[in-house]
């Protein structure tokens, strides 16, 4: 078995791969470059030092994803985030309207077509979002002094910073589309990669200065990594049904006669859950912004505090609840049944049809369960080790959507590499062999 440090060699060695990874690389960069360019009109100064009081905030959120484009006020700003959108939208249409169901059966055509709703969808979700930013920036100020100077504000101002953040998402998701063609791995998913591993090298800085007890801080770390262990663990584990696929004679061949697996994820939904339910549980503490002068509003947002016992458990009822909703659209039992019966498969000791279809789906909610109890824990985690002394930024690396996204993209990354590899040493060895019969 190849060492660690050959592995890394032989990427280097493929021509193709190399050049595929230097340029993900390149684009990646681009992204950050963007992440630091600032809107015309906005004091970046006084806008960073605000957005410090707005981090568990939906507006805090957006932040974290775009690598803190929205608190340099950079073009960037919306990042990649009105495209998700956009295609959970067409996912969720998907499930109830005939049309888009449809077009999901459409095979290569009916992508195209979907692709493209979803383009239109990120330009009329990046508009509306440009807009209630620009409505955001124009009401920030820190000790009186305005994030947007008030001879700047008005219309032009409103409209340049539509059009600057929408044509930056744009931008984005063209680059992403560019990496997932011509690069390696999924391009949105790297570049919200990208924005979250951004933070850290900051984030571990924090830290260590304000744990100045050597101890204390290999614990921590040690902790972390048995976190993330744990993630990969759960984001890797299936349960696999056997399926058997009866004999067919065609001619002279035989067809079929063989054993495969339904390989069903523990985590099927993925981060989703956690997205949208980190969605809506800041919706509150961001409600509150609007109504400084309340004092009931300020006391119901005591409630809703990141830290909070109360966040804390509706943020895990949510969450178990939008990965069972998740994976009953991502993954449907009866489509599996129908495509089974259709090529002659079925699991050994159930009927084929209704009861395939039951029977997968028994076994889906049963282990969607303990993974959506896993993602609620790893959810909450950062709210509970912040009160052990981890600085918040760091926090988040602990749990929570930055860890899911991190390790999901990484371990969907490497695999890609890993084919790359096996189908180049595949090449090399039918090049090299000598094999008998094989016309020169």
């Amino acid at each position: 078995m190849a060492t660690l440090n050959e592995s890394f060699r032989n990427i280097f060695k493929i021509q193709e791969l190399r050049t595929r990874l230097l340029f993900t690389a390149a684009l990646l960069i681009v992204v950050r470059i963007g992440a630091h360019i600032t809107l015309p009109g906005v004091d970046a100064e006084l806008l960073a030092q605000a957005a410090r009081n707005q981090a568990n905030t939906l507006f805090g959120l957006y932040d974290l994803f775009v690598g803190g484009a929205f608190s340099n006020a950079a073009v960037f700003a919306l990042g990649i985030m009105p495209y998700i959108s956009a295609s959970i939208i067409l996912q969720l249409l998907g499930a109830v309207v005939p049309y888009f169901q449809k077009l999901s059966k459409e095979g290569e055509e009916g992508r195209r077509k979907l692709t493209q709703l979803t383009r239109y969808g990120t330009v009329m979700v990046s508009a509306l979002q440009a807009w209630g930013v620009s409505v955001q920036l124009t009401s920030m100020s820190l000790d009186g002094q305005p994030v947007v100077p008030a001879e700047v504000r008005g219309v032009v101002f409103t409209l340049s910073t539509v059009v600057f953040l929408t044509a930056g998402t744009m931008f984005m998701m063209w680059l992403g589309e560019q990496i997932t063609e011509r690069g390696i791995g999924n391009g949105i998913s790297l570049i919200i990669f990208i924005g979250i591993i951004a933070r850290f090298p900051h984030s571990i800085i924090e830290q260590f200065s304000v744990t100045q007890n050597m101890i204390i801080s290999l614990i921590v770390i040690a902790f972390m990594v048995v976190i993330t262990a744990g993630v990969v663990l759960v984001t890797q584990g299936t349960r696999r049904i056997p399926v058997q696929y009866a004999k067919r004679v065609v001619g002279r061949k035989v067809y079929g006669g063989v054993t495969q697996y339904i390989p069903l994820r523990v985590n099927t939904a993925g981060v989703m859950p956690i997205i949208f339910a980190q969605s809506i549980m800041f919706i509150p503490s961001t409600v509150v912004t609007f109504f400084p002068e309340s004092e009931w509003m300020q006391n119901l947002a005591n409630y809703f505090e990141y830290t909070s016992l109360t966040y804390s458990f509706f943020y895990g009822i949510m969450i178990v609840f939008f990965t069972y909703f998740y994976t009953a659209i991502a993954f449907n039992p009866k489509d599996v049944s129908e495509n089974m019966q259709k090529q002659g498969g079925f699991i050994p000791g159930i009927r084929p049809g209704r009861h395939t279809a039951e029977f997968i789906d028994n076994i889906l909610t049963k282990i969607t369960l303990p993974g959506s109890i896993f993602l609620a824990i790893i959810a909450i985690l950062p709210a509970f080790v912040i009160r052990f002394g981890v600085t918040p930024s760091f926090a988040q690396f602990f749990g929570g959507t930055s860890l899911l996204i991190m390790v999901g993209v990484a371990l969907d990354t490497l695999q890609q590499v890993e084919s790359h590899l096996l189908m180049r040493h595949y090449d090399g060895f039918m090049k090299s062999g000598k094999i008998k019969g094989r016309l020169r």
